[in-house]
């Protein structure tokens, strides 16, 4: 496994050439915060990963040890500040956009995806905080959340209630001094406990007795793992999952009885402010994609290099050759990097979009809305996509474990499912993103893209257009049309999208370049399947019900 290097030059280019960083801020400050995030990243994070992969997490007593460094690294981080990077300076933020943090989760992430849940997980519960607790839960809770004092949670899911939320049975009961008693069990908590912090803040979907069924009758309530005299609340571990990658991130069972919970906003308002945080990780976890995807890269690009094998055309009888002078090596190579490129335009205008939507800018609120399932679920089957040629780079020591690049795959393999499964992401697109403004969002910006398009991107947004058309006429006749051809529908969004981004990196770096290069290949190779996928949006919901017992 190779040493990860931060691409900072790719993400410069990024922020100041696919997107506007500096309509944003001072983007020559932001060049030196990138330049010793990365630094700080590689040196302190990414030694931390291969190593927590094969220790591993312990349960004991309700207690989770994380593995060794873990606790060390975590605190320099919070030392150094990186968690405040992006948030209010009245509660200790450092006030940056949120494409800002976006690029630093980037790194942070490729170093050690495990590690960077922690974080991740917060920023997300600060974010909800931030938009919906009142004045004295914000200053109780933020200061220490934004510094990394403290992490936080999401706790949605239960047993019976994994993607539906609205099956949620754990308990709310009202006490006479306003707080209310907690008691359930939830499921699938990333980093529901751990020793990073003396303190965890569970935001917990839960029920009061006199909530209506499914998600209108849910409320979300603050669930502090030490209350504010220092006692501990009765909250407990009682189980970690063990799972086939990220095995330095630990994934909870929590066992709440009769805890002390405080109520966020009012009673039966917890979907519409989980939501909050749910469309911050979704973002993150498309971003997971793009960061292991990296990670991949790199390692692959390294072992092609060294790797001997054969003799490619041209060699000198006798010598053999560097994989990466073999065609179909270099075509993998190149399909990885074109795919890692293109996810992280894709990202980060999806950062942008949100700066941007914060400021009052009703269009690119729209266009982020847009983006987000299209985010989550692409970049997150294209770093499967990724780290399996990875994987086939190596050949047969792909599939070792000893040279690690295994573990990207094992790794890439969760951000497909939580946060909304992809499936649901597809379903999202169709069901609320479409019909938005008539399908006109949507019309707005293939006419955005198409505008001075290349013949073959022309072509795929052509056919994105074709299929927008058929799901808005016949999906309004029977909705499991649309739903059929949801995900192939994602799919072309996602590669179409990723033409165009890329076309504008290549612009901007001009002809000759490598991201002109990389832009060609990504139409030849990648690009047609937008057109390819157009008959499985259209196909209809009729062929999948016609064998009874599948």
């Amino acid at each position: 496994m190779a040493d990860y290097r931060p691409p900072l030059e790719d993400i410069r280019f990024v922020l100041r050439n696919v997107v506007d960083l500096a309509a944003l801020t001072d983007a020559d400050a932001v060049d030196g915060l990138l330049e010793e995030a990365g630094r700080f990243f590689a040196q302190e994070i990414a030694p931390t990963n291969r190593a927590g992969d094969l220790e591993g997490l312990t349960l004991e007593d309700g207690a989770v040890t994380t593995p060794a460094g873990f606790k060390e690294a975590y605190r320099r981080y919070v030392d150094a500040g990186w968690g405040a990077v992006p948030f209010d300076p009245e509660y200790g933020g450092g006030g940056f956009p949120w494409l800002v943090a976006i690029a630093l989760q980037e790194m942070i992430t490729s170093a050690n995806m495990s590690f960077s849940m922690a974080p991740l997980l917060t920023q997300g519960a600060i974010e909800m905080l931030a938009h919906h607790a009142s004045e004295a839960q914000r200053n109780e809770y933020l200061p220490n959340m934004v510094s990394g004092a403290w992490t936080g949670t999401m706790n949605l899911t239960e047993p019976q209630a994994g993607s539906d939320v609205g099956a949620v049975r754990t308990k709310a009961e009202p006490r006479a001094d306003g707080t209310y008693g907690i008691t359930g069990q939830k499921i699938f908590i990333t980093f529901g406990e751990h020793d990073l912090t003396e303190n965890i803040i569970h935001l917990v979907l839960a029920r009061t007795p006199t909530a209506p069924p499914g998600t209108k009758g849910i409320s979300c309530f603050i669930v502090p793992k030490v209350l504010a005299d220092g006692t501990r609340n009765a909250v407990t571990c009682v189980g970690l999952e063990h799972k086939m990658g990220i095995h330095a991130s630990p994934t909870c069972v929590l066992a709440y009885e009769d805890a002390t919970g405080y109520l966020i906003g009012e009673e039966n308002e917890g979907m519409r402010f989980m939501f909050t945080m749910m469309n911050n990780a979704r973002l993150s976890v498309g971003l997971q994609g793009l960061a292991i995807g990296e990670r991949a890269y790199q390692d692959a690009r390294a072992y092609a290099r060294e790797r001997l094998q054969g003799r490619a055309p041209g060699t000198p009888p006798g010598t053999q050759s560097p994989i990466v002078e073999h065609a179909d090596v270099r075509r993998m190579l190149l399909t990885m990097r074109s795919l890692v490129e293109a996810m992280r335009g894709l990202v980060y205008l999806n950062a942008e979009s949100i700066d941007l939507a914060r400021a009052g800018d009703e269009a690119r609120q729209e266009l982020a809305d847009l983006l987000t399932p299209i985010t989550k679920g692409w970049c997150t089957d294209m770093g499967v996509e990724v780290t399996s040629l990875a994987v086939q780079v190596h050949g047969g020591m792909g599939y070792i474990e000893e040279t690690g690049v295994a573990q990207h795959y094992r790794d890439a393999r969760i951000p497909p499912i939580y946060e909304g499964t992809n499936g649901i992401q597809a379903m999202d697109l169709v069901g609320r993103k479409l019909p938005m403004r008539g399908g006109g969002v949507v019309k707005d910006l293939l006419a955005r893209m198409g505008d001075g398009a290349s013949p073959a991107l022309a072509d795929a947004v052509a056919a994105v257009g074709e299929a927008t058309d058929w799901l808005i006429e016949h999906g309004l006749a029977d909705p499991q049309d649309a739903l059929a051809g949801s995900v192939p529908y994602l799919r072309m969004w996602g590669v179409t999208l990723g033409s165009w981004l890329l076309a504008r990196s290549a612009a901007a770096a001009g002809p000759g370049s490598d991201k002109e290069v990389v832009s060609r290949f990504f139409d030849a190779h990648v690009l047609p399947q937008a057109r390819a996928a157009l008959p499985g949006v259209t196909a209809g919901a009729g062929v999948l019900y016609e064998i009874a017992d599948l």
